[in-house]
This record gives C-alpha cells, sequence and structure tokens, in this order.
C-alpha cells in the first residue's frame, strides 16, 4: 500500500470519530478559514499546517462563532502537524471574545419551556402529518433530555438505519413498581458513539409526550426500517429534517406570541425543567446523558433551582432523614 493510500485510508478511519453535526461545523469553520486566507491573498500550502500568527487573527476576526477544534480537527483528520500552544489561544479566545462589542455578539437564548410547548400546540394541526411529527419529535426531544439533531436527520438522502433511531428502536419500559417509560434507543450520540437509550414517562396536559407519540403513530404509521419521525408526504414517507423541524417550530413560536429559540434550547430547557422539580443533579447528567458537567454554565433560573437546598431545613434534607433516621446501625 502506498503512502498516500495509507494516509487515506487513516483519513477515512478517523472521521468516524466525529459525529455528523461535528464535521459538518467543521466543513463550514473550514471554509471560513479559506474564504479568510483567499481574501488576504494568502497561499494554499501557507494554510495548512496553520501558523501561528494566521490562527491569532483568524480567531480575532471569528471570535464566538467557531472553535478553533475546528482547525484541531482538520490537522488531526489529515495527519498534519499542529504546534500551537493550547494555553495561548484558549487566552486569544477569551481576550477576543471579551473585545466582541455587545451590538456583534448573540443575545442568550431563553429555553424551551412546558408554557413554550402548550402554546406551539395550538398553533399546530396535529391530523396533519408534518405537524404530528413535529410535535413529536419535540415532545420526545424535551422529556427525554435530548438533542433534537438526534431525532431528525441532515438531508433527505442522509437517512442510515445504523446511526439513525428507527420505530423498531422503541420500547415500552416498566421498572419494580411497575412504572411505564418509553425508552428510545439511539445508536449513535456524540456523548455515546457506541449509542444509548433515552427516555420519558407519560406528563399532564397538551404536552404529553405519550399522547403526542400515539398520535404520530395513528397519523403517519412510519414503517419500522425508518427515521422514527418519518412524516406521509404525497402517497410517499418524507423523514423529519433539522430544517425542516426547526422551520416549522420558528414559524409556530412567532403565531404563539413567542421569541423564536434554537433547537438546542429544547435540550437546556428539558434540563431546566427537571431541575426546578428537584430532580438531583447527579441524575440530569445521566439523563441527558452529559459526559461532562457543561451543562450547568447553560443553566437559566439559579435561584429557583438552588432553593430547595439553602433553606434552613430543606424539604429534600427532611426526607432524607426521614429515610435513614431508623435504619439499622452499620458494622
Amino acid at each position: 500500500m502506498g503512502k498516500s493510500s495509507s494516509k487515506c485510508c487513516k483519513t477515512n478511519t478517523l472521521i468516524h470519530a466525529y459525529t455528523e453535526a461535528t464535521q459538518e461545523t467543521d466543513r463550514s469553520g473550514l471554509l471560513t478559514l479559506h474564504m479568510y486566507c483567499n481574501s488576504k491573498m494568502i497561499l494554499e500550502h501557507q494554510c495548512a499546517p496553520v501558523s501561528n500568527i494566521l490562527i491569532s487573527f483568524f480567531i480575532t476576526l471569528m471570535a464566538g462563532h467557531y472553535s478553533t477544534k475546528t482547525i484541531v480537527n482538520y490537522h488531526i483528520l489529515h495527519g498534519l502537524t499542529w504546534s500551537l500552544n493550547d494555553m495561548e489561544i484558549d487566552t486569544l479566545l477569551k481576550a477576543s471574545i471579551s473585545l466582541t462589542p455587545a451590538s456583534a455578539k448573540c443575545s442568550k437564548c431563553e429555553p424551551y419551556t412546558i408554557d413554550m410547548i402548550v402554546a406551539i400546540h395550538e398553533q399546530l394541526n396535529l391530523s396533519h402529518p408534518l405537524d404530528a411529527a413535529v410535535f413529536t419529535c419535540l415532545t420526545t426531544s424535551f422529556f427525554a433530555t435530548a438533542h433534537a439533531s438526534e431525532f431528525t436527520i441532515l438531508h433527505l438522502d442522509a437517512f442510515n438505519p445504523a446511526i439513525h433511531v428507527k420505530p423498531s428502536n422503541v420500547n415500552d419500559t416498566y421498572d419494580h413498581q411497575n412504572l411505564h417509560m418509553k425508552t428510545f434507543f439511539l445508536p449513535r450520540m456524540k456523548s455515546a458513539p457506541e449509542g444509548e437509550e433515552v427516555s420519558w414517562a407519560k406528563q399532564t396536559g397538551p404536552s404529553d409526550p405519550e399522547e403526542a407519540f400515539a398520535n404520530h403513530l395513528r397519523i403517519n404509521n412510519p414503517p419500522l426500517d425508518n427515521a422514527l419521525f418519518t412524516y406521509r408526504h404525497n402517497d410517499s414517507y418524507c423523514p423529519l429534517m433539522k430544517t425542516k423541524f426547526l422551520q416549522c417550530l420558528t414559524s409556530t413560536t412567532k403565531a404563539a406570541g413567542h421569541q423564536p429559540v434554537s433547537g438546542h434550547e429544547i435540550w437546556i430547557g428539558s434540563t431546566l425543567e427537571y431541575l426546578l422539580q428537584n430532580a438531583p443533579f447527579n441524575v440530569i447528567k445521566v439523563k441527558g446523558c452529559w459526559s461532562s458537567d457543561t451543562f450547568l454554565t447553560y443553566l437559566h433560573c439559579h435561584t429557583q433551582i438552588l432553593a430547595p437546598y439553602m433553606q434552613a431545613m430543606p424539604a429534600l434534607q427532611e426526607q432524607f432523614l426521614c429515610h435513614t433516621m431508623n435504619l439499622p446501625p452499620v458494622h
């Protein structure tokens, strides 16, 4: 095997370490870097490996829009040497973000809430195939504390049964107290490349994911081997794309009198909702399949979340004492 063939084989192997969403972001970031280099008449061979001065100027220009991880990933994939000082780059990133004027920064998005989901429900016609799929995807993502991108696909021809959730990946689960949960096996997640289960339980009111899911199956009846949120379109089926999903949410959110928010805020809103219901942080970390504590940086309503833990005799502490005070001593 020649050197070029071996390098190509290595690149084709390494690419599988990154999710589709990460690859999309990386491609966008690299395109922006190349456009920047072209505008400055920088020669191709001077773009990679990237020089210290080039990446410094690029970071200053694109502060807050792309992570340097995009360019690091490119070097890894193509066997190029990354010789830059990561601590220096991180410091430069912090400095460039702090120097970015407020008018150029994205405003902090409000998370999805149950009230917002109810308002969206009122704007949709759930007997319509697309609306049924969109609302079910929304409620499932929210109450399962999952990324919307894990229940949708990027392009019409992007469905891959090996990495996308299908109706055959859905099961009913019961615990020892006979409590019912609807579980979804996601074949591939950013935080769990080998797949992971997420789940929800029946809720009350119009935001109930169980009723929405039953309606989706009744209206669309997606094939077992197709994307879970496939919907009927003309005389065929159409998998729910992330762009279509977000477009529908944007229009219905506006119609309901709310400011549109990003799809990522579904995950954040779910985390916030369960924390406000006094679910412990470690439980939420497991439920949301968070691989680190970074989810803490996204949180809103810190006072309300911490309130049960800050009382002179917190209710949670009383419950704990009630369960433990009569236990026999440990020998």
